[in-house]
């Protein structure tokens, strides 16, 4: 049976990656930075416990599930955005590296500057416009420079078992007649269910390098708030507004991407695997939380 680490297994992709390979031939050994029942506790920025758990282990691969998602936060906590998002994956990097294990390392549509008009592949030039999306950045590189057998998958707007824009949506339904949504920022709702079988797929295979990973269409937020309240059967009105309009009234101290739709090109080119329309996705993940 393959032994196989997963970073960050609290969150939302690390629980979905644990239902997604359950009964499957692997023995999953579970990290976070608090132990638990069945949790071993690992602080991936420090190199030295992140080795001697891939030695002690021998995993045949590590998927990374950890990462600092808090963007608007980064903008003043620079130092520990580089530790987790970057320095982190270089751990992994080198662990897995020394061990022979597949690395799995999930990236981000940030570290594009958003200012696109087609949808970005994999190909195109990156260009953050956030401490996030550099530090994501960074982390990919780290990736690239240190491990030998990798995966790295940029993947946007994710939703799952956890904290989320959808559950904030239907929780302030619950209490709002209205709520104000922006509707200029582009990008593709992906769930976390969908991203951990297309992790499950490329672990089965040698196809390593950059891919991205996202449900198939597009929307914008103020649209998908619409659909997720018309599906939960919600009579909340959306009220569309700019990223302007929003920030007037919620100061962000991050740049978001305006344009954040990610094809799914090198999986098109190189695989048969295809991700589920996010209409499909997010219907779904409804009916089973509902």
């Amino acid at each position: 049976m393959e032994k196989i680490i997963v970073t960050g297994c609290n969150g939302q992709l690390g629980r979905a990656i644990n239902k997604e390979l359950k009964g499957d031939k692997y023995e999953i050994i579970n990290t976070d930075v608090f132990e638990g029942e069945g949790i071993v506790s690992l602080d991936i920025t420090n190199v030295d416990a992140v080795l001697e758990l891939a030695r002690q282990t021998r995993a045949s691969a590590i998927i990374n599930c950890a990462a600092y998602t808090a963007v608007d936060k980064q903008e003043s906590d620079i130092d520990l955005s580089y530790k987790i998002n970057a320095i982190g994956p270089r751990n992994l990097a080198i662990a897995a590296a020394e061990t022979g294990a597949r690395l799995v390392h999930v990236s981000t549509d940030y570290v594009f500057d958003g200012d696109g008009k087609r949808p970005y592949i994999e190909f195109d030039k990156t260009g953050p416009v956030s401490v996030y999306g550099r530090t994501k950045l960074a982390g990919e590189e780290m990736v690239r420079q240190f491990a030998d057998k990798f995966f790295i998958i940029r993947t946007a707007w994710l939703y799952g078992d956890g904290k989320n824009f959808v559950k904030t949506m239907l929780s302030l339904s619950e209490s709002h007649d209205e709520v104000s949504v922006v509707c200029d920022q582009l990008g593709t709702p992906t769930s976390a269910k969908e991203l951990a079988k297309a992790i499950h797929y490329l672990m089965g295979t040698e196809n390593y390098g950059l891919f991205h990973g996202t449900c198939e269409g597009d929307t914008n937020w103020a649209d998908f708030t619409e659909e997720i309240f018309r599906i939960a059967g919600r009579k909340t009105k959306v009220n569309h507004v700019t990223s302007a309009e929003y920030a007037a009234k919620n100061p962000q101290a991050a740049h978001r991407p305006a344009y954040s739709i990610l094809e799914n090109y090198m999986l098109k080119l190189t695989t048969d695997f295809m991700f589920a329309d996010w209409h499909d996705a997010i219907s779904d993940y409804l009916k089973e939380m509902l």
